[in-house]
């Protein structure tokens, strides 16, 4: 039920073991909860009985957690009082040293967002949308065509991680050789320093996300001096609004482009396999009626909600549905939670490819600050789908997933299939 494939048993333990902490004792960002997909039953309580809810101690300090639908559209659309800026903290629960914090398009406010974001918008309009399409549906034919048959091999590794680090080496015109770099600097981001993360420290973290910086602004140089082109790099060396970044910025944006064009495709490409494996009769209706890709597409981006949240950082002392949120507060919006609000989408724990109103979810966020490459993925996610209808029957699950250590990142890092020979 749950979009795992523990037994009820465990899941009602776990359910248990939520209602039986005491409420103020809850810290729903803790990464392990997410490791493990067992959040669930701790944001069903939040949305019952403290939709606003406070955590006064946590590995990423204080931090409001905001868990209910609208309450999170009313935060999303309020920016005099509720801040993305990166100088007060950025998108994410995680606070970063303030001499390394990078501005991004994401990570501003009103009116300095719209110019910045308004550069690369040109890459995801119809007719350049239609371009791509032709790419994405030939690479995803060669990439389907080359899976091994009668093996167990990873799905996130050979599919979901190889067309998206080729759509981005595309959309940056990035040196195909190269290409893996890209997934490597998107997973640096976002991984937290530490066992269980990617690198031990943060300061090899900074290294990694400095090596990305220098070898783009080798690629920014070439840009700037060719006629502009119609990749995202080209895009900002020749948009006003971006030619004269500082370095900070210019990183920041490079990595919002990255995460954005990666780890949420990727992560619903694989989260698409893996709920369809859990919902037999939604895959057999999918198989018998293709044209409900149109439906099963955003469905699985709610179900799957690749990002888990957002952050903001308030301005000024603000009364919430009661609560009474201080300035400097941080305030974490949980999409993982909105899109099983039961208030705002019906049966929102059921996988349903031909739900009425499948759009209503919280993936793409809302507002001004909603993905400005939400179009291209759903496109990605359609196409990548079509071809595997076309050829194959079936694709088996044959074990657990890897999930991601992160509240951030809601992801697998693999997931062991099996297609028939």
């Amino acid at each position: 039920m749950h979009g795992t494939m523990e037994s009820a048993a465990k899941l009602d333990a776990l359910r248990e073991r939520a209602n039986s902490l005491p409420l103020e004792q809850y810290d729903p960002g803790d990464p392990e909860l997410f490791k493990t997909d067992t959040f669930w039953p701790y944001f069903d309580r939040l949305r019952r009985e403290d939709p606003v809810h406070y955590c006064k101690d946590s590995m990423f300090g204080p931090y409001w957690s905001v868990t209910r639908y609208n309450d999170i559209v009313e935060i999303e659309t309020n920016h005099s009082v509720f801040s993305s800026a990166s100088a007060l903290g950025g998108i994410t629960i995680r606070d970063i040293d303030p001499d390394l914090r990078r501005e991004s398009f994401i990570s501003m406010d009103p009116p300095r967002h719209a110019a910045q974001r308004k550069t690369v918008a040109p890459m995801f309009t119809p007719t350049h949308l239609d371009n791509l399409a032709l790419n994405i549906r030939k690479r995803s034919a060669e990439c389907l065509d080359n899976l091994p048959r009668g093996e167990v091999f990873d799905w996130v590794d050979r599919v979901s991680i190889e067309l998206t680090t080729q759509m981005l080496a595309v959309l940056f015109d990035f040196p195909w050789e190269d290409r893996r770099k890209l997934t490597r600097w998107s997973d640096i981001a976002t991984t937290i320093p530490g066992p269980d993360g990617l690198v031990a420290t943060e300061d090899e973290r900074q290294a990694e996300l400095t090596e990305c910086a220098g070898y783009f602004a080798r690629l920014w140089k070439e840009r700037i001096a060719q006629p502009p082109k119609s990749d995202l790099l080209s895009m900002m060396a020749h948009g006003a609004a971006t030619r004269d970044m500082d370095a900070k910025n210019f990183l920041g944006n490079l990595v919002l482009l990255i995460v954005g064009g990666n780890d949420t495709t990727r992560n619903t490409m694989s989260g698409s396999l893996l709920a369809l494996s859990q919902h037999p009769e939604q895959y057999r209706k999918l198989r018998e009626n293709p044209a409900l890709l149109d439906s099963f597409v955003p469905e699985v981006i709610r179900w799957q909600t690749p990002l888990a949240h957002m952050r903001r950082t308030a301005l000024t002392d603000f009364e919430f549905r009661g609560k009474e949120i201080k300035k400097g507060d941080k305030v974490v919006m949980w999409y993982v939670s909105g899109n099983r609000d039961e208030e705002a989408i019906e049966k929102p724990y059921d996988f349903i490819i031909d739900r009425a109103r499948p759009r209503t979810h919280l993936s793409f966020g809302f507002g001004i600050h909603r993905c400005v490459g939400l179009r291209l993925a759903e496109l990605q996610l359609k196409i990548i789908w079509e071809e595997i209808l076309r050829r194959f029957d079936h694709i088996d699950v044959v074990g657990e997933p890897k999930r991601v250590y992160s509240s951030f990142v809601k992801g697998l890092e693999e997931l062991p299939v099996k297609i028939a020979a």
